[in-house]
């Protein structure tokens, strides 16, 4: 028997068998091909990966003849094992993995093949060859290898991991040259074999697997939302487990408000309480029902807390309450209802409470309906509320229900979050890593009236810069306890069931209309107006004339000690009734008439109070003067409500033949405007002339309905009142509501009555009280919240609210959700064209620095003035954006909305790519990358550079310590491609907005761009420009770090701030994880 002379070396002991521990195939070959003459290989799979293993020596081998043992693998070079384009991340930076460097491996693959001593044939029939096998033939003799190895790295035995294989080698040469002759003869039978040397280089032509920029968003957001998803399932399984998805409203639930119940739920058990702002129209009613009806079936106790209007709404849904209208009858809610107001009630009784002997303290769960109405935490109401309900008893949780939770001040927000946390300030520590709530807000609002100073008059304001500047704690606490989404959201992401459920209404662009106030144009609204801002109104301000030393000492003692005193009330109070009168201009002639007549009456009270004093009456009432408030009919307008401290003064201490003299001036400016306003008669009025031809119009359409909407009552009335011939002549039913009154012309005559029959659809009427449907239906603003109303498709604001955001609620009663329209309008009514001088009326007055409610908005930086005007001429762009569209509350003019505060949107992304991808998702590997361009003209927030995801190796799991990233472990940074840092790791949402902006849309790589990429860094061997680019990445993580924890030792009122470790301290490029990143190239 001959044996090769020089067989290659093996492991000791065990010369013919290769397993890849002992010995590897590769090594075996590569010293049997040193000197190799021809190699004949079997193998069910060709990589270039396994032909990078042996390429020096192949290219030294004379003839090489290759078989494919499977006709499926040709075009399949990397089988089940494609390292995919990704990188590592060492402390010597970018560290490309196999396939990067792939491109070059090709390209030097395929031009060995081109060599006309490379054959490549294929078996032509599947399942047919099994076996695997290598022939070397050199001057010193011929080895084989036959066994159960491909043409792999792992197969050959190379990688951390290798295969375990079984093979046998062998130098005999009576076996090898028998190898030799099968071989041949299989080769050579055109019946069993076939060429397949040019697929194999249309194969290699196409190797590199670059990845879509939307795939790696998704990669991105998964890694980011896992722990996330983890808890969503787990509470899926929950509420499957306690019967909740076989409830009647879950089922009646769309998608989008499941998830939204879903992810509330998740927050009140892992944080105490949920903030649910989702825009208007969504349904966050039947949202918060489903969350309900969650802690219901695991035999907790809730209450609801509503405004009093709204108690009717709430009231369908118990079944002790047996309403024939309850679409949720099988579910028997079991809820306490009560009203706002009840919470400073100790007798009486509010529905069937006995609120004399009822135990607040008795709940699990708390849900307040339109919660901004809790944004003052000075008032008795909520100061009730905290004690009595939810610091009494056992824990309780609290879900806050409000399109608009934010008013003037961030403060809205931190006194809402109090109520989850019993006024806890340590309370989210544990739970988001998040101290003293009162330093992080008062932080935040710092940082968000600078923001605000910065921003000039013509100009936008930017929200990326405050998102920027709020910090990471300011969104890991508003990310951990608030969920907002808005339609633009949900109609992107819920696309599908949009499509099967219907879509929201289109906006039609809104109808601006400027009718004369009086058609005889003997009443000037410019005039009037000049003439309202001179009134002094000395009526409302006794303050002002105040003489006696104690008086005054006490006056300029309260104005040092708190930087605002009664004098300062009273002048906001003047201030907001000259608001008042102008608003009422514009509103109707008789509103105003009406307050004129009511001032007037208070004037003449006071002056003969005045006269009895000084004529002797010296009693102790007669000398008593309180500050006045508003006339009676204009504290309807919530928005009029100010913190008024009633501070009585004595008459003896008050300058009066002064107060006299003004009171009189007063009187005698109020008599002359009352009588030119009386003289415009319902005849003379051009709005309500205008009007009744709208009405007139809308009858002969196939939807009749017309909501009107006025601030004041008294307007209200009016308009009932003078269009009753008219509709009664047109056969339409009219009704009017308001805070405390309601008529109709048919139907019943209350609240809800009225509305149901205005919107029997949308508030689901029984069908057989059709014949008392209302179509001309005249609103205050006591129905511009919570109200469904989308059977109608117009609404006419017969005066323009001082705040805009008042306007986009208002349409929000027909811009709905399932609306019968397929298209909604609204119509505006303005007192002149000329908005130059309509705005400068309104502003000269310097009324509404009283609408912030000064005293009580907690805030310890007061309202100026220059905020004031700053303020006004944001309003005012919000009112002119007003007249060219109807936008969203998310987009009035960049008016920050708690949706720009949280991740709520990429979550929602995320889980509806998941539905579809989640197997893709979870076998991508960290450290991939795509490339795409600068998408500036798209969103100015991507700009060319890298968008880099980090995940820190060495965190502390525990979420106590601070961290500069909302996203703790994972950091997200934008850096330039000169390498300055367009948004630093705090910045997530503004990164995440970039990266959407960048890859969303491009589900496939682009080719052109990958091209560019692998030309620029000759196909991942020259990174030098990115690992720049990920130093300066890392620079600026640790120097967040940095600023974070120097800040912290400095900081005072956050007794939870605690340092971390040093083993914990983001350093280097070390102590990080590369999980994907971004190549965002200048567009050519």
């Amino acid at each position: 028997m001959r044996r090769n002379p020089c067989p290659p070396e093996r492991g000791e002991g065990q010369r013919h068998v290769l397993d890849n521990r002992t010995g590897t195939v590769v090594a075996y070959l590569r010293e049997a091909l040193a000197s190799g003459e021809d190699f004949s290989v079997v193998s069910a799979y060709f990589t270039i990966h396994g032909y990078g293993l042996l390429a020096d020596q192949l290219e030294g081998v004379g003839r090489t003849r290759f078989l494919f043992g499977d006709p499926g693998s040709v075009e399949d070079l990397d089988p089940g094992q494609k390292e995919p384009k990704a990188f590592e991340l060492t402390e010597g930076g970018l560290e490309p993995r196999y396939v990067l460097a792939q491109k070059a491996l090709a390209r030097r693959c395929a031009a060995w093949v081109r060599q006309s001593t490379v054959e490549i044939r294929s078996v032509s029939r599947a399942n047919f060859l099994h076996g695997k096998m290598y022939l070397t033939v050199s001057p010193h003799g011929a080895t084989g290898v036959v066994g159960s190895s491909n043409f792999t790295r792992r197969g050959l035995g190379a990688g951390d991991q290798p295969n375990l294989e079984i093979n046998l080698a062998t130098e005999d040469q009576e076996t090898v040259d028998e190898l030799r002759a099968w071989f041949d003869r299989l080769w050579a039978d055109d019946g069993y074999t076939r060429d397949v040397k040019q697929q194999v280089l249309d194969a290699l032509a196409h190797m590199g697997n670059d990845y879509a920029p939307e795939a790696v968003y998704y990669k991105t957001l998964y890694e980011l939302f896992r722990q996330e998803i983890a808890a969503r399932q787990a509470g899926d399984d929950s509420a499957t487990t306690m019967g909740l998805k076989d409830s009647q409203v879950w089922n009646k639930l769309y998608q989008f408000q499941q998830d939204g119940a879903r992810s509330v739920i998740a927050k009140l058990v892992d944080h105490n309480g949920c903030i649910l702002a989702d825009s208007v129209g969504l349904g966050k009613t039947y949202t918060a029902l489903a969350v309900i009806k969650y802690f219901e079936l695991r035999n907790q106790q809730v209450l609801v807390l509503c405004p009093r209007k709204l108690c009717d709404n709430w009231s369908f849904y118990p079944a002790s309450n047996g309403h024939p209208q309850n679409p949720f009858p099988q579910d028997r809610f079991g809820y306490t209802l009560l009203a706002h107001t009840d919470l400073s009630r100790d007798s009486g009784r509010s529905g069937n409470v006995d609120l004399a002997h009822f135990q607040w303290g008795n709940y699990d769960l708390v849900v307040i309906d339109e919660s901004h109405n809790f944004r003052n935490d000075g008032s008795g109401r909520y100061q009730h509320l905290l004690e009595k309900v939810i610091r009494a008893g056992g824990q309780t949780k609290v879900l806050l229900l409000s399109a608009t939770p934010v008013n003037t001040s961030l403060m809205d927000l931190r006194n809402q979050i109090y109520l989850m946390t019993e006024g806890r300030e340590q309370a989210f520590q544990d739970s988001l890593g998040v101290g003293s709530i009162r330093a992080l807000m008062a932080r935040a609002q710092k940082e968000f009236k600078q923001w605000e100073q910065q921003q000039s008059q013509d100009k936008r304001r930017d929200k990326a810069q405050l998102l920027d500047s709020l910090g990471a704690d300011f969104l890991r606490l508003l990310n951990g306890v608030s969920i907002s989404r808005s339609r633009r959201q949900i109609e992107q992401f819920y696309a599908d069931e949009m499509e099967r459920i219907g879509r929201f209404p289109r906006r039609a662009q809104p109808v601006n209309v400027y009718p004369h106030t009086d058609i005889n144009e003997e009443l000037s609204y410019q005039d009037l107006g000049e003439r309202i801002g001179a009134f002094m109104l000395a009526v409302y301000q006794p303050s002002a004339y105040v003489i006696d030393p104690g008086r005054l000492d006490e006056l300029e003692s309260k104005r040092q000690a708190h930087n605002f005193n009664q004098k300062d009330s009273e002048r906001f109070l003047v201030g907001m009734m000259r608001v008042n009168l102008l608003k009422r201009l514009e509103s109707s002639a008789h509103a105003l008439q009406l307050t004129m007549e009511r001032t007037i009456k208070k004037i003449d009270n006071l002056l003969k109070k005045i006269e009895r004093y000084e004529q002797g009456d010296k009693s102790r009432t007669h000398g008593l003067i309180h500050g006045e408030t508003l006339p009676d009919d204009d504290n309807e307008d919530e928005e009029f409500a100010v913190n008024r401290s009633r501070h009585p003064y004595r008459l003896a201490e008050l300058d009066l033949p002064r107060w006299t003299k003004d009171l009189k001036e007063d009187r005698a400016m109020l008599s002359t405007v009352r009588e030119r306003v009386a003289a415009v008669t319902p005849e003379r009025d051009g709005k309500l002339q205008d009007l009744k031809q709208r009405i007139r119009r809308k009858a002969g359409q196939p939807n009749r309905k017309l909501l009107v909407f006025t601030t004041f009552k008294d307007t209200a009335k009016y308009l009932y009142d003078n269009l009753q011939s008219l509709t009664k002549k047109l056969g339409i039913a009219m009704a009017m509501v308001s805070g405390d009154e309601t008529h109709a012309t048919a139907g019943p005559n209350n609240f809800n009555a009225v509305l149901s029959n205005f919107a029997p659809t949308a508030r689901q009427r029984p069908t057989t009280d059709a014949n008392r449907d209302i179509d001309l239906l005249i609103a205050t603003d006591c129905i511009s919240e919570g109200q469904n109303l989308q059977d109608c498709d117009t609404v006419l604001n017969y005066d323009i609210h001082w705040n805009p955001v008042r306007l986009v609620q208002r349409f929000g009663r027909i811009d709905r959700i399932g609306s019968r329209s397929p298209s909604v309008r609204m119509v505006h009514y303005w007192p002149t064209e000329d908005m130059e001088t309509y705005l400068r009326l309104q502003n000269r007055v310097q009324a509404r620095m009283a609408l912030a409610d000064l005293t009580a908005s907690g805030d310890e930086d007061p309202f100026s003035e220059e905020d004031m005007a700053r303020d006004l001429r944001f309003r005012d762009a919000q009112l002119l954006q007003l007249r060219e569209e109807v936008p969203h509350l998310e987009d009035l003019d960049d008016a920050p909305v708690l949706a720009d505060f949280t991740l709520d949107d990429f979550l929602t992304q995320l889980l509806r790519y998941l539905e579809r991808n989640r197997a893709a998702l979870e076998a991508m590997p960290s450290g991939v990358y795509a490339v795409t361009e600068d998408a500036t003209q798209k969103a100015p927030k991507a700009q060319p550079g890298v968008i880099f995801c980090l995940r820190q190796r060495n965190a502390n799991p525990d979420k106590q310590p601070r961290t500069a990233s909302p996203l703790h472990p994972h950091y997200l940074v934008h850096v330039q491609g000169n390498g300055a840092v367009r948004y630093g790791c705090g910045s997530a949402r503004n990164i995440l907005m970039a990266f959407e902006a960048a890859a969303a849309g491009q589900t496939r790589p682009i080719t052109r761009l990958c091209r560019r990429f692998d030309q620029e860094t000759q196909n991942g061997r020259r990174m030098g420009h990115y690992e720049a680019l990920l130093s300066a990445c890392i620079a600026q993580i640790r120097q967040a770090h940095h600023r974070q924890q120097t800040a912290g030792l400095g900081r005072s009122g956050d007794a939870g701030f605690k340092l971390l470790r040093a083993a914990e301290t983001p350093r280097g490029a070390g102590d990080f994880e590369l999980v994907t990143w971004l190549v965002i190239q200048e567009a050519t």
